[in-house]
């Protein structure tokens, strides 16, 4: 069973910084593009983060550029997403995401998705 866990979630101060983690269990992740979104309350879901399974490219949405940053360990099947100096708005629920052969020029991975984790930032 194809399954993805976030951990690493919490409350932060504003400036603050958290690691999120994202275990893949059922799959090899390093067949795998990683993505990260986030849904802030009455807000449309945003993809922030991908990383490609073929060539370790990765992006990052502009609102989050230079303060967040997505890496992938696949020896222990895990992606990761380092944000610092969050921001209030940067509040939401934060989603790992999947999808085998997957270039993130194309578009980003949204085959398999995590159950989300709450990220709020206190102001």
């Amino acid at each position: 069973q194809v399954q993805l866990v976030e951990s690493g979630g919490g409350l932060v101060q504003a400036g603050g910084s958290l690691r999120l983690s994202c275990t893949a269990s059922g799959f090899t992740l390093d067949d795998y593009t990683i993505g990260w979104f986030r849904q802030a309350p009455g807000k449309e879901r945003e993809g922030i983060a991908c990383i490609s399974n073929s060539d370790g490219s990765r992006y990052v949405t502009d609102s989050v550029k230079g303060r967040f940053t997505i890496s992938r360990d696949n020896a222990k099947n895990t992606a990761y997403l380092q944000m610092n100096s969050l921001k209030p708005e940067d509040t939401a629920v934060y989603y790992c995401t999947a999808e085998a052969e997957l270039s993130c020029l194309i578009r980003w991975p949204v085959d398999y998705w995590g159950q989300g984790i709450q990220v709020t930032v206190s102001s």
